[in-house]
């Protein structure tokens, strides 16, 4: 498969663009090109801030990349490995219509925000949502995780969320943990994640095309409906990261143990699982999840896949408003 996400434009055009350019920059005066450059920065922060996006720096100094549109109470979203806040498109226009505040945020090492070396852990990862609520100084918040969001978001509310948060959502989610232990017999053997570690450094560009056109989407079973463009836009969210950061997370979305940040939970949680779920198995994740919580409910959709937010945006939109307006 061929992808081609940047497109050029012929090379003798481009040279005599910026011949042109470089002409135009010599012939205005210093002093006329000083408040152009502030006024152009200024536009551009405006700019930045209508569009409702923007970054929070946190206390190690990542910037993380996040949107924030709309008002009314506010519902936060976190995205699964390796994607961006993107991967929320079909839940952030449904629920902005629906009159919510919507903020989605590019995890540190994914996406826009800082291509990070260090800190790719759920203990980082829960901090910096921590960051950016405070930054925003969000309340009566709903957190919706996806996947490795899912384990974000738990270990958010669990660690940071005490009189923030109003409910949570976990689909797809990787607590209590992926790895096969003792503690943990019916979980994944780390030659799959050691797997996943080997096919990344290898050949990351290709690994990011193998999932979402097989598993992740259930594309891989009989008679699926298989959809070039949601294949691409996962490809496309995946390689905007960094490959050191998504190699790091492989660890941590597999052998983070959720179970006590679980156990301490208060706020009513909604724990969502397609049952054909090929990338996180149902059976060692969400069944086991919604016992070790104090306010938990499961819902379980038929045949649905990982990527269900996606091929079953509207059905998974409806649940989701269900619970949050209960």
């Amino acid at each position: 498969m061929h992808i081609n996400n940047n497109p050029t434009m012929p090379t003798a055009s481009r040279r005599a663009l910026l011949v042109a350019a470089s002409g135009a920059a010599a012939a205005l005066p210093l002093a006329a090109a000083v408040p152009l450059a502030a006024s152009a920065a200024t536009g551009a922060a405006a700019s930045l801030k209508a569009e409702g996006s923007g970054f929070v720096t946190t206390r190690d100094g990542v910037e993380i990349f996040y949107k924030d549109w709309g008002a009314g109470q506010p519902i936060v979203f976190h995205h699964g490995w390796p994607l961006s806040a993107d991967d929320w498109d079909a839940q952030m226009l449904y629920f902005l219509e629906k009159g919510y505040r919507v903020i989605a945020l590019d995890r540190r090492g994914h996406g826009r925000s800082t291509q990070t070396a260090v800190g790719n852990d759920m203990d980082h990862y829960a901090a910096d949502v921590a960051a950016l609520t405070e930054h925003l100084d969000l309340r009566d918040a709903v957190h919706i995780g996806h996947s490795t969001g899912g384990g974000e978001a738990t270990r958010y509310v669990a660690r940071h969320g005490k009189g923030r948060v109003a409910k949570l959502v976990i689909i797809g989610a990787v607590p209590p943990i992926m790895l096969k232990t003792a503690a943990n017999p019916g979980g994944l053997p780390i030659e799959v994640f050691d797997g996943f570690r080997k096919a990344l450094a290898a050949n990351r560009a290709q690994f990011y095309l193998d999932i979402p056109s097989g598993p992740f989407y259930g594309f891989n079973r009989e008679g699926a409906e298989v959809s070039e463009g949601v294949i691409r836009n996962w490809w496309r969210q995946g390689m905007m990261g960094g490959a050191k950061a998504h190699y790091d997370s492989i660890k941590a979305f597999s052998e983070t143990d959720f179970t006590e940040d679980l156990k301490v939970i208060e706020v009513p949680t909604l724990v969502m699982h397609g049952d054909d779920d090929q990338i996180v198995p149902i059976a060692d994740s969400a069944l086991l999840s919604v016992k070790l919580l104090r306010n938990g409910t499961l819902k379980i959709f038929a045949g649905y896949p990982h990527g269900m937010c996606t091929t079953q945006a509207e059905t998974v939109n409806e649940a989701l408003l269900a619970f949050i307006q209960k």
